[in-house]
């Protein structure tokens, strides 16, 4: 099982790595405020599709190898990754509403839902944290 196999540091490079895409994000490619357009969201979503699928054929079976089933893993990631991605919709309708009511400028929207987010995990980590702890 590879869950035996991960060390702390790998959680470590895990948190650097997406504050390093964060960072990156706010940034450096959406720095000034702007309204994000259908053809901008869409060749970010490509990007972002295309970086999970190849995580899922180069990397799994590499972090599975030896095991039998390691054919199986990468259409699991796919298979998981589509249900989030459908179970995340009721996010964009909620998140659209919030907008709409407290009259946030399109302009604005990216960097006040990119704030949201990066609370949300600040949030999400010390609640981890603390019932870890308890």
């Amino acid at each position: 099982m590879i869950a035996a196999s991960i060390a702390p540091w790998h959680y470590g490079v895990f948190v650097v790595g997406v504050l390093f895409i964060l960072a990156l994000d706010l940034g450096l490619f959406n720095r000034k405020a702007h309204k994000v357009g259908f053809k901008e969201a869409l060749g970010w979503s490509t990007l972002w599709f295309m970086v999970a699928m190849a995580f899922a054929y180069f990397a799994l079976p590499e972090l599975y190898a030896g095991e039998k089933e390691a054919a199986e893993k990468p259409m699991e990631f796919i298979t998981g990754y589509i249900l989030e991605l459908s179970l995340s919709m009721d996010n964009v309708f909620v998140i659209a509403l919030i907008f709409t009511y407290f009259k946030v400028k399109p302009e604005f929207q990216h960097r006040v839902l990119f704030w949201g987010i990066i609370g949300a995990l600040v949030m999400r980590g010390l609640m981890i944290g603390v019932g870890a702890a308890a």
